[in-house]
Formats: C-alpha cells, structure tokens, sequence
C-alpha cells in the first residue's frame, strides 16, 4: 500500500514537472514569435516589388523577388544620400560607444575603489538619473548645445550620447565584484601610478564590462531619433533614423511618385539592423572571454 502511494506520488509530480515544462515552453514561443515576427515581416517586405506590397500578404513573399532592385534604388535616390545617413549612423553610434564606456569604465573604477567625500551622494545622483526618461532631457539638451553653437553638427549628437549612467552603475559593480583590492594595492606598492593602474591591470580585468556598456551604447545612439530630430537640420548630418522617417512621410503624403518610396524605406530599414548584427557577433567573444576567466577564478 505504501509502495502504490510512493508511486503515485511520484507519476503525481512528475506530470505536472511536464505540465510545467510544456507551459514555460509555450510562453517561451509566444515570447520568440512575438519577438522576431516584426522582424520576419521587414525580411519578407524588403523583398517585394511596391505592387506587391500593397496587394499580397504581408507575412509571405510576392509574385517578384525584387531585393536587388529595391537596394538598388536605395542607394541611388536622392543622389546616394542613404549612404551617408549609414556612415553618420555609424560614426555617432562608435564614438558617441566608445566614449560613453571610457567615461563609465573610469567613474566607475573611482566610485568602487576610491573613498571620497559626497561619493554616496554623487552616485544616488546618478542612480536618479537612470530614472528620468531621455526624452525628458532633449529640450533642456538642445538649448544647452544652442548656447554653445553645436547645434546642427555632429558633436550636438555625439557628446550627449557620451553620458551613460546605466553604464556607470554597470561597471562599478563589475569592478566591485571582478577587481581585487589586494592586486591594486600591490600594484601601488611596486611604484604605479593610479592612471597606469587603471590602464595596464584593472581594464584587462573589466573588459566583457566595457563591452557590455559598449555595446548598450552603440544601440542607443543607433537607434536615437529624438535628440537628432531636435537638434539636426542639414540632412547631409541626419541619422538612419531621422532620414527614413523623412523619407516614410513623404510617401505617406502621397502624390507624384512618393508612394514608391515605401519600398525603398522597408530596404533601407532592413540595412540598418545589419551593422548592429555585425558588431555584436564581433563582440561576443569577449564576453565568452570573460565567463570563462569568471569560471577559472
């Protein structure tokens, strides 16, 4: 009798393991579809002719693969201006990156191994910071540029997009958790001077952290459309973004020959996701590096 009840207990809470396992399977495929399906759709319409986009399923190809076409167009209208809206995307995105994880790398480091005055009080500032939407922040931004003349130029979108404090947060945890006192302190006593430090030991320790940061960055300012929209006029300085979506209401207006654009918009959309792709799938090894040295340690 008590073996039948041991088994039944058993068969019991192995079905509703499997009842479980079926029910986190299924949230995890609504999770995926809801992910990549705005994503499969760009796919399958950057393949269609402009008829086709109008009068065929959205979710499935047309009668004409016409990718080659549509990619031509987009970087031959308006004289090849596409291109240079990618290679500002790109330059705003890398320095605006790069510099945004020096300067988080570097607070970070003072506000985990340094005890100053005001430190707690500085780093709640910051903390509160993560808060306040960035939108929030675009209209007291651009008047600051204004009066400073950088307006219009790239550094009006550069230097903003260089503050992260997200980042600053990420990596003062990092470095709390990854950088051993004892190692900096031996540093010091051998004679190192703390910006030799930073450089030569704690930054070989903190990469996959710097790339993380970096990597948060890039995408920001990749995807930034407010503050550029606010603070660019010239279209030779516009973004991706600020570009297409002059480009998507001037189809939208209709009239003459705008609603072909939508074609060209849906190829030029497909184009942008594919340098963030490219620099991820660079970067990834350092975080793997860093797992690993994780693990060993």
């Amino acid at each position: 009798m008590k073996m039948a009840l041991a088994s039944g207990g058993i068969v019991g809470e192995r079905s509703r393991h499997l009842r479980a396992r079926r029910m986190t399977t299924l949230l995890l495929g609504l999770f995926l579809a809801y992910t990549f399906l705005p994503l499969f759709y760009l796919v399958v319409a950057s393949t269609k002719s402009n008829q086709d986009l109008f009068s065929t399923f959205g979710l499935w190809f047309g009668s004409e693969f016409a990718l080659a076409a549509n990619l031509h167009d987009l970087f031959a209208y308006s004289d090849g201006v596409f291109a240079r809206w990618l290679v500002n995307t790109f330059v705003y995105a890398s320095v605006s990156a790069l510099g945004a994880s020096l300067l988080a790398s570097a607070a970070g480091y003072a506000f985990a191994k340094f005890a100053f005055r005001g430190r707690d009080a500085f780093f709640a500032m910051i903390l509160g910071a993560i808060m306040i939407p960035q939108t929030a922040l675009v209209v007291p931004i651009f008047l600051l540029l204004a009066r400073q003349g950088l307006t219009d130029s790239p550094l009006g979108i550069i230097l903003p997009s260089m503050i992260s404090p997200i980042g600053v947060y990420l990596m003062r945890v990092y470095i709390e958790q990854g950088v051993d006192d004892a190692l900096l302190d031996a540093a010091r006593i051998d004679g190192a001077g703390e910006f030799r430090i930073f450089r030569s030991i704690v930054f070989r320790l903190i990469v996959p952290g710097f790339v993380t940061v970096f990597l948060l960055s890039f995408v920001a300012t990749w995807n930034n459309y407010f503050l550029p929209l606010i603070v660019l006029r010239s279209p030779e300085y516009f973004p991706l973004t600020v570009g297409l979506s002059s480009w998507y209401q001037l189809a939208s207006a209709g009239g003459g020959g705008g609603k072909v654009l939508f074609s060209i918009v849906l190829a030029g959309a497909l184009v942008s996701i594919v340098p963030v792709i490219i620099v991820f799938l660079m970067l990834q090894r350092f975080w793997q590096g860093g797992l690993a040295l994780g693990s060993v340690k």
